[in-house]
């Protein structure tokens, strides 16, 4: 096999696996599955990614790249305020959560994470960097990094709790907007008015 056909594999593999978890979610993510319905032997996926972890974590790295696309694309220019560019990636981030269900649960995984596969911490890690500056630049007097990172499990929170259909029983809500709005205050203080 040469090597583009090799690489040409290698990327049908992800593609189907990207393409399972969006169908069927993380838990239907087997090499056995993956390689049924990439049309190879069950064996085969072993060749490009010798654990199982590794082919979940290129899955993954996937995930972290659509939503480093979308997030790029919300902040843009930076002509927004910093507090409007903090809403509107939380916002991406709570969409993206809410669509992507299946990926959005295997790109938290802690194991894929820790494991080093594919530079998985270097994808999500500038993500993360992306908050921590907007924060910074929002809240000028904030210590940017751990008010980031609370903010981050709030929305994480929103996410997995709205998912579970829990936020709308238990606050009557049927938008998450409000939500939000009231994590960017509990985080970065009230918004000033204009």
């Amino acid at each position: 096999m040469s090597d583009a056909e090799a690489v040409g594999l290698r990327d049908r593999l992800v593609d189907v696996g990207v393409q399972l978890v969006a169908e069927e979610g993380a838990q239907a993510l087997t090499l056995r599955e993956i390689a049924r319905r990439a049309g190879v032997s069950h064996g085969a996926p072993r060749r490009y990614f010798p654990t199982h972890l590794e082919l979940l974590s290129a899955i993954a790295r996937r995930g972290f790249a659509d939503l480093g696309e979308r997030a790029a694309a919300t902040v843009g220019d930076g002509t927004a305020s910093p507090r409007a560019q903090v809403t509107a990636l939380a916002r991406v981030y709570l969409e993206f959560a809410l669509d992507n269900p299946g990926m959005y649960e295997l790109m938290f995984r802690h194991d894929l994470l820790e494991s080093g596969h594919l530079g998985l911490r270097d994808t999500s890690l500038p993500l993360f960097g992306v908050l921590v500056d907007l924060v910074g630049r929002a809240g000028p007097d904030l210590d940017a990094r751990p008010v980031a990172g609370a903010l981050w499990a709030n929305l994480h929170g929103i996410a997995q709790l709205w998912r579970w259909g829990s936020l709308q029983l238990a606050t009557g809500a049927d938008d998450f907007v409000p939500l939000l709005r009231s994590a960017l205050d509990a985080h970065l203080g009230p918004e000033a008015a204009v």
